[in-house]
């Protein structure tokens, strides 16, 4: 797939555009979005991806568009992982509700810097070292391992909460970085009798940035198991961040009811680690040898995230109806977006 330097620079110059028309409008009116807000929002950056992947299928081949929307879906099912752990450093930091549009922007915005970063050296990295895959896949099947166990213990809980709100970056950061320790509306920093401190909500951004770094890494090899084409890796990564503030407002604390989404993610994961060991072996001959492929198409990839999402959404909705028709007790969530203290609206 050739992409022009042209069609990259376009890309990106609307990709900054929109987030820049996103800033200004959120620093003219700062407020929660209501659910109508959020739902138009969401609905009308999926129908972009929509829209986009559709042309891609007639400019270039529905092989590309596959391949675009496989990577979308994967990115935009990971990326509900990730806006939990957001959810659960707002609600542990007590981020004030006005204050949560803003670091949430901040936070898309240094997902699309370290996502940009490593698309880059991924695709480096493929194009000169082909064995890269076997350690991709592995990489992802320890890591749907991983979430299983965790499931299964709910073991991880706690200490998941602790490293997502004062990890070892924010809490080396607190010792050297002076602060006022209290949030000043939607500044990072203040100036206070002439010396320049740092506002809590820095600390929060620092903390959603090295969450970002942590899935990327899972997030980039996942993508690169569906299209090795580094221009679908990145827009399929753009739109599913696209739309993920609203989307955090949307869901709230929906988001704990969905609690078969580390299985459906595990199986997910497993699926396209499975993919890029099977991906391996055919670059080197090994399947030509036994006389057979096992590359796995496009087309049979996107049924099956297809089916994998579809399948643990719906378990997770007839588990939290299940629960409601017989009064059993659901463990603590996290309180909705808006809970944040120290509103003062």
């Amino acid at each position: 797939m050739h992409i022009s330097l042209l069609v990259w620079i376009v890309t990106i110059v609307v990709m900054l555009a929109v987030l820049t028309i996103d800033a200004v409008m959120l620093s003219r009116r700062p407020h929660v979005p209501s659910i109508r807000e959020s739902v138009t929002a969401v609905g009308f950056y999926v129908a972009l991806a929509i829209l986009f992947g559709i042309a891609m299928h007639f400019w270039a081949g529905p092989a590309y568009s596959g391949e675009f929307f496989a990577g979308w879906l994967t990115e935009y099912s990971l990326s509900m992982d990730n806006l939990f752990i957001f959810l659960i450093i707002m609600t542990k930091l007590s981020v004030p509700r006005k204050a949560q549009q803003f670091a949430l922007l901040v936070g898309i915005m240094l997902a699309l810097l370290f996502r940009g970063i490593f698309i880059g050296l991924g695709a480096a990295l493929i194009s000169r070292l082909a064995w890269i895959f076997f350690i991709f896949g592995a990489w992802l099947i320890y890591t749907a391992v991983g979430l299983v166990r965790d499931f299964i213990t709910g073991s991880s809980s706690e200490e998941e909460e602790e490293d997502a709100a004062d990890g070892p970056a924010v809490r080396w950061l607190k010792k050297i970085v002076p602060t006022t320790g209290d949030y000043e509306s939607d500044k990072l920093f203040v100036r206070v009798d002439g010396k320049l401190l740092a506002t809590s909500l820095f600390f929060v951004v620092v903390a959603l940035g090295t969450t970002d770094v942590m899935f990327a890494l899972d997030s980039i090899p996942a993508i690169y198991g569906l299209t090795q084409e580094p221009y679908i890796v990145f827009t399929a990564n753009v739109f599913a961040l696209m739309g993920l503030r609203q989307l955090y407002f949307l869901l709230g604390g929906m988001l704990k009811k969905l609690v078969y989404l580390p299985i459906g993610l595990s199986v997910l994961l497993t699926f396209i680690g499975a993919k890029l060991v099977l991906h391996a072996c055919h670059h080197y001959g090994w399947d030509a040898k036994l006389g057979f492929s096992v590359e796995i198409p496009t087309s049979i990839s996107l049924i099956v995230i297809v089916a994998i999402l579809a399948v643990t959404a719906l378990a997770s909705v007839v588990q939290m109806l299940h629960a409601r028709r017989t009064g059993a007790v659901e463990g603590p969530a996290p309180s909705s977006p808006g809970a944040g203290s120290g509103d003062g609206s």
